[in-house]
């Protein structure tokens, strides 16, 4: 078919193994897609992008391993078949240049082009999209090229059957161009490369001299070399990532810190494996955490250490972290939090806050220091306690509703909240509390009844849906006395390390014993360094 050199064309020469070269508008470019129906749809985006762009309709020329088709891509976004086209040869070769676009023959005149074809073009093979076209002849009003030397003509070969026209295939097996089709970005050319190349046709010339030129125009446009890719130059952080680890320093604890005491820091021994543990403990509970987090401490038999680890832990986050740490009792009656705090000088507990919640709901309204008339500063220990509800005849309880609120609303103040739990798995504020948690610690001392009754919690919590979070928790073994019983020491952690993710111990200490206000600085130096290390394998889980 013939076009005004102005019409908007797109040529598209498509192989086997889904590459495309194409000249969109006289612009080289080409593509590599998985399949060669993708290359086909990629194909035909180019044209409609193309038609929707310069709003006009656009020539795609197109062929394939199945045949060469003509279409026009309407600024709509719909393709049409342009009537009477019939697949066309492509011509290939470093040395062919594609033929000229001319009127589709009648089919008259086709068959008596056909009727010409000399004999020895029906000996190649059948017809192929990507076999070279043979030159016009002089019958076709071509000008013959000189001859090379004179003699005698040599006898035309015995003329051949004609070779009938290829016929256009039934639209149902050509590839449609009509409906959008998926297609991915081209891909950089890679892989296995096709047979034969297919050399673009030359750029449609325009339809006068750029302004400012001499008239003779540009050169013809060569598709992109490749490059290889750039190595990636070296960022700020590169540089910050390679600063060495800085030295342990000299040693503060054990031998070590006598010897250098005694010599006034002429002798400095490095830290012992102890000191050099505690320090990468302390580390771990400094680290920076993405967001509040939640710690639920959890045991349905009381006297199991639940509130006392409850409130050791929130003093060895918030004294080596630096505040805004609370420890909260979730008991829907009344626990024994409180009590184990230091007093304050209100008896307010979650019931009052929960009543005058919508205050601190308001976010220009609501300040951190108001909360002071609700929860118990806990001193040098740099922590709050939340209190369960206090006075006996009182008939409000937290539920799952009131659970959700109240954690909601201290999220916005406390970066780390550890909450102690009642002896109620079925209660719904129970149930809030292990859906809310971030982190797990299952308590228990090393006894026979509180061991089976964490055991048990463990069986439940997974049967609820809960496997994950146990695997995930920390078991925190407390000894009940000066002495603990060896062979059942071994039996709670056998069991436990193949339920959760860690097991640990900590002694018993006397400071302990009277059940009064914990007085964090009174815990033993054993009892200091145990909690650390307990709260630092729950500070992972964070």
């Amino acid at each position: 078919m013939t076009n005004d050199d102005s019409t908007p064309t797109v040529v598209a020469r498509i192989d086997a193994y889904g590459g495309a070269e194409l000249l969109v508008d006289g612009s080289p470019s080409h593509a590599r897609l998985p399949t060669i129906e993708d290359a086909r749809s990629f194909v035909g985006h180019q044209a409609r992008e193309l038609a929707a762009r310069t709003g006009r309709d656009v020539v795609l020329d197109t062929s394939d391993p199945e045949g060469s088709w003509v279409f026009v891509a309407r600024p709509d976004g719909t393709i049409t078949e342009t009537p009477g086209a019939a697949p066309n040869a492509v011509a290939t070769g470093p040395e062919q240049t594609p033929p000229a676009e001319v009127e589709a023959p009648g089919p008259e005149e086709a068959a008596s082009d056909v009727a010409a074809v000399p004999a020895d073009a029906t000996d190649a093979d059948p017809l192929d999209p990507l076999d070279p076209v043979d030159p016009p002849s002089a019958a076709d009003g071509a000008v013959a090229p000189p001859a090379a030397e004179e003699g005698p003509v040599p006898d035309a070969p015995p003329p051949a059957p004609p070779r009938a026209a290829p016929q256009p295939q039934p639209w149902e097996s050509r590839p449609t161009w009509s409906d959008p089709q998926p297609w991915s970005p081209p891909a950089p050319v890679g892989g296995h490369a096709p047979a034969r190349a297919w050399t673009p046709p030359p750029a449609p010339a325009p339809a006068g001299p750029p302004s400012g030129s001499d008239g003779q125009g540009d050169p013809e446009a060569q598709p992109p070399a490749e490059t290889q890719p750039r190595r990636a130059l070296p960022t700020l952080d590169d540089l910050l990532g390679g600063r060495p680890a800085p030295l342990p320093g000299p040693a503060e604890t054990g031998w070590q810190a006598f010897v250098r005491t005694i010599t006034f820091g002429l002798v400095k021994p490095a830290p012992g494996a102890e000191e050099l543990r505690q320090r990468e403990a302390v580390a771990t509970i400094q680290r920076s955490l993405p967001g509040p987090r939640t710690v639920v401490v959890v045991n349905p038999k009381g006297g199991a250490s639940k509130t006392t680890a409850t409130m050791l832990l929130a003093a060895t986050f918030a004294t080596l972290r630096g505040g805004y740490t609370l420890a909260w009792d979730n008991n829907e009656t009344r626990g024994t939090l409180g009590w184990r705090a230091v007093p304050a000088r209100h008896t307010n507990t979650a019931v009052d806050l929960l009543a005058d919640l919508e205050r601190f709901q308001q976010v220009r309204g609501a300040r951190v220091g108001d909360l002071d008339n609700y929860v118990r500063t806990q001193g040098a220990a740099r922590f709050d306690v939340l209190a369960s509800d206090e006075d006996p005849a009182a008939s409000a309880s937290i539920d799952a509703d009131a659970f959700s609120r109240l954690h909601g609303t201290l999220s916005r103040f406390y970066r780390i909240l550890v909450i102690d739990t009642g002896n109620n798995m079925r209660a719904s504020n129970w149930e809030a509390a292990v859906a809310a948690a971030d982190q797990l610690v299952i308590v228990s001392t090393i006894r026979e009844d509180t061991a089976a009754s964490a055991a048990w919690l463990v069986d439940g919590l997974r049967a609820k849906g809960h496997a994950d979070k146990v695997e995930q928790a920390v078991t925190v073994l407390s000894a009940p006395g000066s002495s603990i019983d060896p062979a059942l020491s071994t039996r709670l952690h056998d069991h436990f390390a193949q339920l959760t993710r860690a097991v640990v111990d900590v002694p018993h200490d006397p400071s302990l014993v009277p059940g009064g206000p914990i007085d964090f600085t009174a815990l033993s130096k054993e009892s200091r360094l145990a909690w650390t290390l307990a709260t630092a394998k729950v500070a992972e889980g964070l």
